[in-house]
């Protein structure tokens, strides 16, 4: 049987079992605790971000110049963004938590302006890399089917990847080195935040590192859910990254 996204299928005999428990609650089981994802340059996990602004539909930030001779291109090899979504409801002990990952991100870093610009598809985005998981503390490893289900319902029934196939991202340091403004624009709409990140510069490459959380209802989005909300996807996302920039 097919997974769907954060919910594996729950069985006629396990929903039987678990209704016919009479007074007996549903407790859910205790979240296992993932050990510290920080990458090389480690920081204390950021708290959540705090949304400054919300434009809806506001348009992008312009690309960085192709021939800007101080730019840095971003490398993809050595760029991850990892997003741990968890499961929710009365029966989410029947459901998984997944991990979704941004490998194929592009852009340009301006050093000298204190700005960057990046973006990525969400078609190009993987779901359940078993090392990531192991990462987040997440077992067992769902099997090919239920990653396959979870990634359509993610792309077709949440994000709308068809109308809104592009997430980009602008990014400035400001002139008291504090919290990075960053505006993420996801599904039509933009919100910014304060970010606190880890900025190292070496050799003239530049590796940005982080932690945070981010909320799916602060783009609009719904949170996947069935059976009125008894298995459900939490709206709350746990965002790891560590962007590095090369001439």
């Amino acid at each position: 049987m097919k997974q769907i996204y954060g919910i594996r299928p729950v069985t006629a005999r396990a929903l039987a079992c678990a209704l016919l428990a009479g007074c007996a609650p549903l407790s859910e089981p205790t979240p296992s605790k993932a050990p510290s994802t920080q990458p090389a340059q480690p920081m204390p996990p950021a708290p959540a971000a705090k949304p400054a602004v919300s434009t809806a539909h506001a348009p992008a930030a312009a690309p960085a110049p192709a021939d800007s001779a101080a730019a840095l291109r971003v490398d993809p090899h050595r760029s991850l963004i990892a997003v741990t979504v968890r499961r929710g409801g009365a029966f989410a002990r029947f459901g998984h938590d997944h991990v979704i990952a941004v490998r194929m991100l592009e852009g340009r870093v301006l050093p000298a302006e204190q700005r960057a610009d990046l973006h990525f598809r969400l078609d190009q985005m993987t779901v359940d890399e078993a090392e990531l998981r192991t990462i987040a503390g997440l077992s067992p490893q769902p099997d090919t089917d239920a990653i396959d289900g979870t990634r359509h319902n993610m792309l077709f029934k949440v994000l709308d990847a068809e109308h809104f196939p592009e997430v980009q991202l602008h990014a400035e340091r400001p002139a008291d080195k504090g919290p990075l403004r960053v505006s993420i624009t996801l599904h039509g709409v933009t919100r910014q935040f304060a970010l606190p990140a880890a900025i190292s510069e070496h050799k003239g490459v530049m590796t940005v590192s982080g932690s945070t959380t981010l909320k799916q209802t602060d783009f609009g989005l719904v949170p996947y859910s069935i059976m009125a909300g008894a298995l459900a996807v939490q709206d709350q996302l746990e965002l790891r990254f560590t962007i590095t920039a090369a001439p």
